[in-house]
């Protein structure tokens, strides 16, 4: 199935200035929708504060952090971290999008609402961890001041398009990633906050999503362009926290987060639904990126089944190792 995409116009004639005003319209559309799905809720409402106790400090009664006071797993409990250190880094987020987008308007609106939106979600989850004593509270606002303090630029900070392109597929990696930790965490009450969170994320998505399909009829070659830029050179918000590399090997191993996961779950979903590699009519330029979004996406696949069988060696080396005792 193909898809015919209308060219109003050069590609290259827009600029972010015109696409802002052209797709506002869509944006209040989205916003609109948004705010009839979206369901608010009470951070306080998924936190087990009856479990809490005083850490040593100003109360002489405080105990010490210890890891085995948790019903988190291991690899649980470096996901959690990583994705609230990912959350924390909102204020650099929302000077971001409020530059790129604007604070008027339908943009300006929805800009606002997301960031308190997702202010929750850093709420909930320092509440929780801090709460059922998941991790060491010392070590967690050590990374959080380092982190923070190294501040956080975009790859995509230069172009309006490019930030949409990923914030699309972002979003559903940020959504896949809360909802496996919770699987993996071994809470109940864990897995239920980051079901609550992964809702919330997922409605984001939704919302780029179906904008960068406006941006698509719009202008098609420069919208190909930037979805072949991102996807191809795409890396997590929270690449420059400390100790990522190792937590991400980590995660990917634990089945949170891996090459096969971010084919299989992040990047074809919204390719698929869009009908990326399917739109026709593109010019030279809209037709290379797409060309080379496909031979990207091919090789993507093959680098993941090459996981996918290292991982399975992997389990089967352990469950040999556990049945020798």
């Amino acid at each position: 199935m193909t898809i015919t995409s209308p060219h109003l116009g050069s590609s290259k004639a827009w600029t972010d200035a015109q696409l802002l005003y052209a797709l506002e319209e869509v944006v209040e559309k989205e916003l609109n929708r948004h705010l009839k799905v979206a369901k608010d809720w009470m951070p306080h409402e998924y936190v087990p504060f009856s479990d809490g106790r005083n850490f040593p400090g100003i109360f002489e009664d405080g105990e010490a952090w210890e890891t085995g006071q948790s019903k988190v797993t291991d690899i649980g409990r470096i996901a959690l971290v990583v994705n609230l250190l990912t959350e924390d880094n909102l204020p650099s987020y929302h000077h971001e999008i409020a530059s790129l987008f604007g604070r008027d308007g339908a943009w300006g609106t929805w800009v606002h609402r997301w960031t308190a939106e997702e202010g929750r979600h850093g709420i909930v989850m320092r509440d929780y961890l801090l709460t059922s004593r998941a991790v060491d509270p010392d070590k967690l606002e050590q990374f959080r001041m380092a982190h923070m303090a190294e501040g956080f630029e975009s790859d995509n900070r230069h172009s309006m398009l490019h930030s949409v392109a990923y914030v699309a597929f972002q979003e559903l990696a940020t959504r896949v990633s809360h909802r496996n930790t919770g699987h993996q965490s071994g809470d109940p009450v864990c897995d239920r906050m980051l079901a609550r969170i992964a809702t919330d994320e997922n409605l984001h998505m939704v919302f780029y999503r179906n904008l960068l399909g406006a941006a698509f009829d719009l202008a098609p070659d420069l919208t190909m362009q930037s979805v072949r830029d991102v996807v191809v050179n795409f890396r997590m918000p929270g690449h420059g926290m400390p100790g990522f590399e190792r937590a991400a090997a980590q995660m990917a191993i634990g089945e949170i987060y891996n090459m096969r996961i971010h084919h299989d779950d992040v990047i074809q979903p919204v390719l698929r639904y869009l009908k990326v590699l399917d739109i026709d009519g593109l010019g030279p330029e809209g037709l290379k990126a797409q060309e080379e979004l496909g031979l990207y996406m091919s090789g993507l696949d093959s680098e993941a089944s090459k996981f996918d069988e290292k991982l399975a060696a992997r389990k089967a080396r352990v469950a040999a190792r556990a049945a020798q005792g």
